[in-house]
């Protein structure tokens, strides 16, 4: 019996990236759709005063390096 490990790392994403491609690395890496991502992150931006979304995004985009092509 063969158990085989892959890993996964968190990039930003080149293929779904609108701004930045945090989201859309998020996406990949959960294989989740980006656009319902993009949507709950808004929603909850806006729903906790909209400015800690906005610089936690700004930090992530700092800290999550860019996938590579």
């Amino acid at each position: 019996m063969s158990t085989a490990i892959v890993e996964r790392r968190l990039r930003r994403s080149r293929r779904h990236a609108m701004l930045g491609g945090v989201i859309g690395g998020f996406a990949e890496y959960f294989d989740r759709d980006p656009t319902l991502l993009r949507v709950l992150y808004v929603l909850v931006s806006i729903l906790s005063a909209a400015f800690p979304g906005i610089l936690v995004y700004l930090v992530l985009w700092l800290l999550i390096p860019r996938a590579e092509s």
